[in-house]
């Protein structure tokens, strides 16, 4: 009798994208409004790598690491999250990094996990880990912040249509 061997598969890392669109899924795209990469537009705010703004006006930053490294390098940026408009603030990372770097993720800081789905391995999901300490005194956004915001999410939309076209005219050529 022959014993057939599993085949290992291994899986391709989980990229900055996929982590984004699976923060989006888990907080819900329709009932808040949800943006990559806001570097600009709002006076006096740092980067951020997903900002969400809720139903109640409060607003939710997500820090997404990618390596123990990418996260050590994130703790000597100045402005270490901190603006008067961020109620909730999370580290998000694949979930093959939570062991080893946990306890070096500040605990007012929620934490949440990203892992492929055990169905097709194809689907990224995103679970909260830990919950962040919600800021008391945090700001919410004016209506006119909220549409700037609104209208930076929607001008990432017509640059991604560009680039779709422009990888479809280049794949039609080639």
């Amino acid at each position: 009798m022959t014993v057939k061997k599993k085949k290992v598969v291994k899986l391709k890392p989980i990229t900055t994208i996929e982590m984004e669109e699976a923060i989006a899924r888990k907080f819900g795209v329709r009932t808040n409004i949800i943006v990559p990469n806001i570097s600009w537009g709002l006076r006096g705010m740092h980067e951020c790598d997903l900002f969400i703004i809720k139903d109640s006006g409060y607003c939710v930053e997500i820090e997404i690491k990618r390596s123990k490294s990418d996260l050590l390098a994130d703790f000597k940026k100045g402005h270490h999250h901190q603006d008067s408009r961020i109620k909730e603030f999370y580290y998000a990372l694949p979930i093959s990094l939570l062991k080893s770097c946990e306890s070096l993720i500040p605990k007012h800081a929620g934490i949440i996990t990203c892992d492929r789905s055990e169905y097709g391995k194809k689907i990224v999901f995103a679970s909260f880990y830990r919950s962040p300490t919600a800021k008391r005194d945090a700001v919410k956004l004016s209506h006119a912040e909220q549409f700037k915001v609104a209208r930076l999410g929607t001008m990432r939309i017509w640059s991604l249509k560009n680039k779709i076209i422009k990888l479809q005219n280049e794949k039609a050529k080639g």
